[in-house]
């Protein structure tokens, strides 16, 4: 094909490949765009300048990104009546890795998140979500310097897996009828039904990830985090299929924290209950480095993280799966401040940088990374952290884009 939702591929640029699980990255690479709706305008056109002006400063002329827009959510469906069109996946799936701003979740019937249906139709099984302080952002912690750690959240299965029926339904009834009659169990007639799938095949793949993760950059642990004591045979299955794959894969490499005496500097995996986790990130934060968890408790997780260091506004996150990766940015829409130029644009901005570092153009990655931290020391922000913080300069987001850029060579504060 030579274009996507009518919008013609762009002629001077290369696709991605991928060979073996690696992904090869031309100079120039074509990388699809959705720009996001509600204040997804504002913030795609704030970090698109961010974003060219590191790869420039980084490489010259050498490296360029090819941007290429594709749709989803309100715009896809203002232009082609649907809401995920079937161009937009085919886009995706041919150059490998793209970045989105934020969706609307359409009310009432069809698509039941976007965001969901994109991690489940590329098995973007990962959800990986970075979480540090930027100092200078206000926090409601004492230390929030502390917490530094990488989630990564299944993202395919458990209850996002959408395999539900509503309460009254005949296929409610069924369930029920079969679960009470076949299985022993004593549901009411009148719930709502959901099930919660957790496979080997899921749990270890996630887990791999994370353990190769921690191993390639240095991280101390690697954490299960589940609710195994209760679900046990899907969240303490979890848990145990880690534990195994440690074994079967990693034990040159890797300890569990049981047997982390001899450790001789292998990296150690360990397990907490999700209910104590949300304890510890705030009680004893420096002691976690990378966590691993099924789908809901990474949900609930990571924006407690995010929380803790700043609120949604300042966190990244990518989705990855064998062969594709797309990063977004993790907060919603708000509608309301749609076009008036205002909104912190930080979330996208930083999952361009993970995905830049996803990418292997670590240079660009690190020049963001610097900007951004150097502009927040400066209190220039905009007006969600202006609020916020004593004598700050109120910027718009576009002049918070253009700080960024200035501040891409500016020493990082310690």
């Amino acid at each position: 094909m030579d274009k996507y939702n009518n919008n013609p591929i762009p002629s001077d640029g290369l696709p991605i490949t991928v060979t073996d699980g690696k992904f090869n990255i031309p100079d120039n690479p074509i990388i699809p765009f959705i720009e996001g709706d509600g204040t997804g305008r504002d913030i795609w056109r704030a970090a698109r300048m961010v974003f060219d002006a590191a790869v420039a400063r980084a490489y010259g002329d050498r490296r360029r990104v090819v941007w290429y827009e594709v749709f989803a959510g309100e715009k896809a469906y203002n232009l082609f009546g649907e809401w995920l069109p079937t161009d937009t996946l085919e886009a995706i799936r041919r150059f490998h890795i793209a970045i989105k701003g934020p969706l609307t979740t359409p009310v009432g019937g069809g698509i039941r998140s976007l965001n969901v249906a994109l991690r489940q139709l590329l098995t973007l099984y990962v959800c990986m979500r970075p979480v540090r302080y930027y100092p200078g952002v206000p926090s409601p912690m004492k230390h929030p310097e502390k917490l530094d750690v990488i989630i990564f959240r299944e993202n395919t299965e458990d209850v996002y897996a959408g395999i539900e029926w509503k309460q009254g339904s005949p296929e409610a009834r069924k369930v029920i009828d079969f679960l009470n009659s076949q299985m022993g169990t004593k549901i009411r007639e009148d719930s709502g039904i959901g099930v919660k799938p957790i496979s080997v095949t899921g749990s270890k793949r996630l887990i791999r990830r994370a353990i190769r993760y921690a191993l390639e950059n240095n991280r101390r642990n690697v954490t299960l985090v589940h609710k195994g004591n209760i679900m046990k045979f899907t969240e303490g299955a979890f848990r145990d299929w880690g534990y195994e794959l440690v074994k079967e894969e990693f034990a040159d490499r890797c300890v569990a924290e049981a047997e982390a005496a001899g450790a001789d500097g292998r990296l150690i995996v360990k397990d907490r209950i999700a209910d104590s986790m949300f304890q510890q990130v705030l009680l004893r934060p420096d002691e976690y480095d990378v966590i691993a968890t099924p789908n809901l408790n990474g949900d609930y997780l990571s924006d407690a993280c995010a929380a803790q260091v700043g609120g949604l506004g300042m966190a990244p996150g990518g989705n990855i799966g064998d062969e594709h990766g797309v990063f977004e940015a993790t907060h919603g829409t708000a509608p309301k401040y749609a076009d008036q130029d205002v909104v912190n644009p930080s979330s996208v901005i930083l999952s361009g940088s993970m995905m830049f570092e996803f990418m292997g153009w670590k240079e660009v990655s690190r020049l963001i990374e610097q900007g951004i931290t150097e502009t927040i020391r400066q209190k220039r922000v905009t007006y969600d952290l202006h609020r916020l913080m004593e004598g700050a300069v109120k910027l718009k987001t576009s002049e918070f884009a253009a700080a960024i850029v200035e501040n891409m060579h500016a020493a990082v504060a310690a």
